[in-house]
């Protein structure tokens, strides 16, 4: 598996490292392009990566008024649910920093319209990213990866979710009995940067598996990633434990 990886004690170094990186990608893409576009992940490692950002120096050194704010994925249920991503981002990031409403691209995710919020969804993305090569482009994409190997809502066996040419599709994650709405490999396969966050000893299993050289018939859908751009891993030492000493 390609990438850089980035090893860390903790989930606070990780996230203290993360941002700073986050950071910098933020201000070379404001500095150069006019505009800072980012697709936010779920989970717990992100949310406190999330906090992070909410705090200075970030809430000041960030120039909010360009940032865009995108969603890797999102369970079929109200913005103000526990278990809305877009909840959780809110909570712990997007209401103590100065960032136009108008930019914060949430995926609305109505379980009687699931198939066509993701048609909708879709279309936001590509009215408001700029223009890549295959693709409309993120600056960057946060992904997590599940102890299945899943990244944003792409989940293992979810059949034509893995190969959707749309940028945005309708899942349904059989392990968990209901339904998604997630990006796609094409729009995160075309990001600038793409960084994959890792914490905890239940992700061991499943990096040692990424990352071991051996072909597979049927891939994790973490190792279906084909980046054009820049991918970085950060783990923490629990995730990493079973990785390579090289690694």
């Amino acid at each position: 598996m390609s990438g850089r990886i980035h090893l860390f004690t903790d989930l606070e170094k990780l996230s203290e490292a993360a941002v700073e990186r986050i950071a910098d990608i933020a201000a070379q893409a404001i500095t150069q392009r006019g505009a800072f576009h980012i697709a936010l992940s779920g989970g717990a490692t992100p949310r406190h990566l999330y906090e992070h950002l909410a705090h200075e120096p970030y809430r000041s050194d960030i120039d909010w008024s360009r940032v865009h704010v995108y969603f890797g994925d999102e369970r079929c249920m109200p913005p103000d649910h526990p278990d809305s991503n877009f909840r959780m981002a809110n909570a712990a990031l997007l209401m103590h920093v100065p960032i136009p409403s108008a930019q914060i691209h949430r995926i609305v995710a109505n379980l009687a319209y699931v198939r066509q919020c993701a048609v909708a969804y879709a279309a936001e993305l590509a009215a408001h990213l700029p223009a890549g090569n295959l693709a409309p482009q993120f600056d960057l994409v946060l992904l997590g990866v599940g102890p299945d190997g899943h990244i944003a809502s792409l989940f293992p066996a979810t059949g034509s979710a893995l190969t959707e040419r749309r940028l945005a599709t309708a899942v349904y994650a059989d392990s968990m009995r209901a339904w998604r709405i997630s990006i796609t490999f094409p729009v995160i396969n075309q990001a600038r940067h793409i960084l994959l966050l890792a914490s905890g000893a239940s992700k061991a299993d499943v990096l040692e598996r990424v990352f071991r050289d051996e072909p597979s018939a049927t891939p994790l859908p973490v190792q279906r990633l084909q980046p054009l751009g820049e991918l970085e891993w950060y783990l923490d030492q629990a995730a990493a434990a079973r990785l390579p000493v090289q690694a």
